[in-house]
């Protein structure tokens, strides 16, 4: 009987850990004086609304019936955030069937907090500013009504700050009458033209509003061919919405003003094969585990014995790291997990920069060259690897990650396990928004980016969050790092060991606050979701 229990219990075991695996293994694809305050709302674009609306309000008298599977996909500005529903009532559901939770920032930020109206009032305030300030008017909607005599770019038309184009593919295409006339209108920029033509009558050059009209319709949409556009209000990145006019016709086009993107140019030389040490900086952070780290470097050196390693370091009395290729950033005491990330990032000028855990040990299949090539052969900026621990179990940790727009009380932050497709030419590698704590990417992007400092003890996906909208990130399964083990018997650690247990896994009701402030004040989430 004992036996058979012993059995039965083992059995049970075995089948909890092969759902485990299985769970984890399996990924769902899934002019003198300048005004350079924010913009202000002009005439133009109180006109351009004012259009827009009255399209909207046509054709009001016509019924319609609406398409309920279409319909629930039209962002509505209302998100809500909701845990799943349990459907399936068996041991080991979730794992087989994982639902998502939903936790509500905006309950917890502000319940315990001294102040709820007045920090609400205050990010009211500061997402009112960012908006200002992040304002782009080649965002705004424009619709050419159809039958439009009037031609015009809708897109693509460009100048750089203070300089002078030539507006390409304006035009009017309307019946003969005894004087056709289109007039131009901007708000950062005057008209005028580059050659004249007979029988043409001009108005207004050199100004803000230009008047263009002639008795012969082929004269005036030649003359058109030459109308330029010269910035006169100067700003690194915005644009000038123009109105184009004919008696009662409309019409508004952008032209984005901008500086150029100026390029970052990595001289690695040509070689047939990768470079990786004048490619690649590894990255790395420690605290009380000198141990771990030089178990990291000679893993590394076996494989990489020239690729620079950057060490950030905030123990309280540092140990010297030396060595060839070796860079050694002492910090102040416990600074902290993302400050030090800043730090050793901050600290690359290769093109690439290889992120590894200071408890990473490389093998034979941490290959950096396939990392490199997929980055030199995608759009992507980052790629994750996979982590293989002690007990075999290897680890990819992809997550997609989306925003919903939910309104005054801020947005919703969706987190789900899994990815959005596999990548083609390189079978083994997916696109997801979040990947393991083991990745390479562009040195530049990642600095953009940044690592929040006040996430001293954990951190990971508050990284990704705010990369959303501005990294492209895959993940690689075949591109392997091992995992020190972290299995210890309570009486078989040391001083540090103890010590850095305390510090890394403390789980005080502060670090928990900081986290949900971060979302809800710095993201201005008022929930989120995840599995």
């Amino acid at each position: 009987m004992r036996a058979t229990l012993k059995r039965c219990v083992g059995l049970i075991v075995v089948s909890g850990l092969l759902m485990f695996a299985l769970f984890h293994t399996w990924s769902p694809g899934s002019s003198s004086e300048v005004d350079i305050g924010p913009r202000k709302w002009s005439a133009i674009n109180t006109l351009l609304h004012g259009k827009i609306q009255g399209i909207a309000k046509g054709y009001q008298d016509i019924p319609y019936h609406i398409k309920p599977d279409v319909a629930r996909g039209v962002a509505q500005n209302t998100c809500v955030c909701l845990a799943d529903k349990e459907t399936v009532h068996l041991p080991f559901s979730n794992l087989l069937w994982p639902r998502a939770w939903a936790h509500d920032i905006s309950l917890a930020f502000l319940e315990s907090h001294p102040d709820p109206e007045g920090v609400k009032r205050l990010r009211a305030q500061e997402y009112s500013s960012f908006q200002r300030r992040s304002y782009d008017p080649a965002d705004e909607l424009i619709i050419t009504e159809a039958q439009s005599p009037l031609q015009y770019p809708t897109q693509g038309v460009k100048v750089r700050p203070l300089k002078t184009i030539i507006i390409p593919g304006l035009g009017l295409k309307e019946e003969k009458r005894s004087n056709h006339t289109v007039s131009l209108t901007a708000t950062l920029g005057t008209f005028d033209v580059a050659a004249t033509v007979d029988r043409v009558s001009l108005k207004g050059a050199g100004e803000k509003h230009i008047v263009l009209s002639s008795p012969l319709l082929s004269a005036l949409n030649r003359q058109l061919q030459f109308v330029t556009y010269t910035n006169t209000v100067f700003h690194p990145k915005t644009a000038d919405t123009i109105q184009f006019a004919t008696g009662s016709h409309q019409a508004f086009f952008n032209i984005k003003v901008g500086h150029g993107t100026i390029p970052r140019l990595y001289n690695f030389g040509h070689q047939q094969e990768y470079n990786i040490s004048a490619l690649v900086t590894i990255a790395t952070k420690t605290f009380l585990r000198y141990d771990k780290l030089k178990e990291l470097i000679d893993s590394i050196r076996q494989f990489y014995p020239t690729v620079t390693i950057v060490i950030a370091d905030d123990n309280e009395h540092p140990q010297p790291v030396t060595g060839p290729h070796i860079e050694h950033y002492i910090m102040p005491f416990g600074k902290g997990w993302f400050a030090g990330r800043n730090l050793a990032v901050s600290q690359v000028t290769t093109k690439y920069v290889l992120w590894a855990d200071d408890d990473f040990i490389f093998t034979a299949n941490t290959k950096l060259e396939m990392m490199v090539d997929i980055l030199e052969k995608t759009t992507l900026d980052m790629v994750g690897g996979a982590v293989r621990e002690v007990t075999g179990y290897t680890a990819t940790y992809r997550h997609t990650i989306s925003v919903e727009e939910g309104g005054e009380e801020g947005d919703c932050l969706h987190i789900r396990q899994g990815y959005h497709h596999v990548i083609e030419g390189f079978p083994n590698c997916v696109v997801a928004d979040a990947v393991i704590n083991f990745f390479m990417g562009r040195t530049d992007k990642m600095q953009e980016v940044g690592f929040n400092p006040r996430l001293a003890r954990q951190g990971h996906l508050e990284f990704f969050i705010d990369a959303l909208g501005s990294l492209h990130i895959g993940s690689c399964s075949d591109i392997i790092v091992s995992h020190a083990s972290k299995i210890k018997l309570p009486w078989t650690k040391t001083d540090i060991q103890k010590a850095y247990d305390k510090f890394r896994y403390t789980n005080s009701n502060s670090d928990q606050k900081l986290h949900t402030e971060i979302y809800y004040f710095k993201n201005r989430f008022k929930c989120m979701t995840s599995h």
